[in-house]
């Protein structure tokens, strides 16, 4: 008898580990699923920054420079004066 108790004890735990590692299985897939859509979001933050970057610089070269010559990086000789 203490052994026909033991096995259903064994039973009563694989049932039980078997229920969490199917709760594992679907919470580890809803994260790399939650992964994969930050990783595109950033992705295209970090797309959208170059372009506003590119914008930016464009602007910049477009600006007079009054006060001395300009460089390639915008800056001009008064400013490293300074």
């Amino acid at each position: 008898m203490p052994h026909q108790v033991q096995l259903e004890q064994i039973a009563e735990r694989v049932e039980r580990l078997l229920v969490r590692y199917e709760e594992l299985q679907r919470t580890n897939a809803l994260l790399a699923a939650q992964v994969d859509s930050l990783t595109q979001e950033r992705d295209s933050f970090k797309s959208r920054l170059g372009a506003a970057r590119a914008r930016v610089e464009t602007l910049l070269d477009r600006l007079p420079n009054p006060g001395g010559a300009s460089r390639k990086d915008g800056h001009t000789a008064d400013h490293e004066a300074a």
